[in-house]
């Protein structure tokens, strides 16, 4: 058992005698000192180098060399550009060439700088290196962005941010190329003239959260157009970049409600009282003519109805067309309160002549008693003119001196409600000297033109004298 304990730990102290002369084999075969950055791996040769594989090396200085490695595998940087020849790292840094060698070799004036991801434009190019490369600082961390080297230059004091390149370009600093128009707000016609300076929009170089609205930088015309804040901050609705005196709203096309006539001279505040596009601006007729209102409201309010926008004191109620009754003659010339005592017309007007001619029916000494049929005797192009024929339109003619007696005279009982006799005898009983002996047959014997003529009895038909 000792023996083997023996042999065991025998086999051991020989490995690692071993290990220990191989390696100091390989420090004796080392061509020379790293460099001072390399020296804490000089001891373990493993580090940078695998045994009978030489191109395994590369994999090793990109294990330590972690951002030259992304720069690899990504295709950016200088390292990323290298062709594929050059991407061997010993091909340009040679080590173990003492501790003070220098294993970067860099020609500034050869070195192109399009292998990097800086390419040099416009005044860049010509530049010293040291303007952007400052000492003690790896080339590779020099910055890109155009903040870190020209935040002296910057006129916005930090206003708009660190991306220059959005406005600016390598030629020139002070010539802007900004593309407003991929921005919320576009610049359009007067906005866009040479006489608007960033300034007066972006105050104080302030470009950010910069307001929209109109009224930000038009509160002064807005002012002076009489407005005074009244229709709100939607100027764009009425208004456009162009002419600011030269409105773009029309009513007709943008609202519900065309101006005709005498509504299109009315001012716009007669009749947006309350603040424009925040309330709902009524579009009765009431809304703005109560005070027109000769009717007290006693029609309501469809004011449309009898007027139109062409004058407030013409009507376009047509009385023929929109009633039962028709107005003919005189009538179309009477007054409306004439017939219409409550002007609201909220009462039923009757139709029949009395209704409105019962004065005229009492001095023309009908008194009612004709009833109230006045268009079978009369028109409406004159009370004092009756139209009835006696003739035409009675079965009893009127003729000699039949013809001036007055209606009354023979029309004693109601016209219409009794039936009036037409014998001789009904009217003219007092006058009868005979005290009826000749009976009651008067035209046998008299005629009409005179009562006091006699005629033949065999003759009377005939009426012969």
């Amino acid at each position: 058992m000792f023996h083997v304990k023996l042999a065991g730990l025998f086999l051991i102290l020989f490995a690692m005698a071993a290990t220990a002369s191989a390696q100091n084999l390989e420090s004796a075969v080392m061509p020379g000192p790293v460099i001072k950055g390399h020296a804490d791996q000089e001891g373990d040769c493993a580090k940078c180098h695998v045994r009978f594989d030489r191109a395994a090396q590369p994999r090793l200085c990109l294990d330590c060399h972690k951002a030259v490695r992304g720069d690899v595998a990504g295709g950016g940087g200088y390292h990323g550009r290298l062709r594929e020849q050059g991407r061997e790292c010993r091909s340009c840094h040679t080590e173990h060439k003492g501790r003070g060698a220098k294993i970067v070799f860099l020609d500034e004036k050869k070195f192109d700088h399009r292998q990097t991801d800086f390419a040099l434009r416009g005044k860049h190019k010509g530049r010293a290196c040291d303007s952007c490369h400052r000492p003690g600082v790896k080339h590779r961390d020099a910055p890109g962005d155009c903040n870190s080297c020209h935040r002296k230059d910057d006129k916005h004091k930090g206003g708009l941010g660190a991306k220059c390149g959005n406005c600016h370009g390598e030629d020139t600093w002070k010539d802007g190329r900004f593309d407003h128009g991929k921005t919320k707000f576009p610049l359009r016609r007067g906005h866009a003239g040479p006489k608007v300076k960033c300034e007066s929009c972006h105050v104080g170089q302030d470009y950010t959260d910069t307001p929209r609205e109109c009224t930000s930088c038009h509160r002064d015309e807005d002012m002076k157009d009489g407005h005074k804040g009244h229709f709100g901050t939607r100027c764009e609705k009425c208004h456009d970049e162009g002419e600011w005196a030269l409105p773009t709203f029309r009513h007709e096309r943008d609202t519900h409600y065309p101006l005709l006539d005498r509504h299109r001279l009315v001012d716009c505040m007669s009749c947006h009282r309350a603040p424009l596009f925040r309330s709902k601006t009524p579009t009765r007729c009431v809304a703005c003519h109560r005070d027109d209102d000769v009717h007290k409201n006693s029609l309501g309010d469809t004011c449309d109805k009898c007027h139109s926008v062409k004058g407030w004191k013409g009507t376009s109620f047509d009385h023929d067309a929109d009633t039962k009754f028709a107005l003919r003659d005189k009538h179309k010339t009477a007054k409306c309160v004439a017939c219409h005592k409550d002007q609201g017309m909220r009462e039923k007007l009757a139709t029949k002549c009395l209704s409105c001619h019962e004065k005229d029916d009492r001095e023309k000494g009908h008194k009612g008693n004709f009833g109230d049929k006045c268009e079978t005797c009369h028109d409406a192009r004159s009370f004092d003119k009756p139209i009835f024929d006696h003739g035409r339109d009675a079965k009893y003619v009127l003729e000699g001196k039949h013809q001036k007696v007055k209606c009354a005279s023979c029309h004693r009982g109601p016209l219409y409600r009794s039936k009036t006799d037409t014998a001789c005898y009904a009217c003219h009983k007092k006058e009868d000297v005979h005290f009826a002996s000749f009976g009651l047959d008067c035209e046998s014997c008299h005629v009409t033109t005179d009562w006091r003529k006699i005629v033949r009895r065999d003759a009377a038909k005939g009426r012969v004298p």
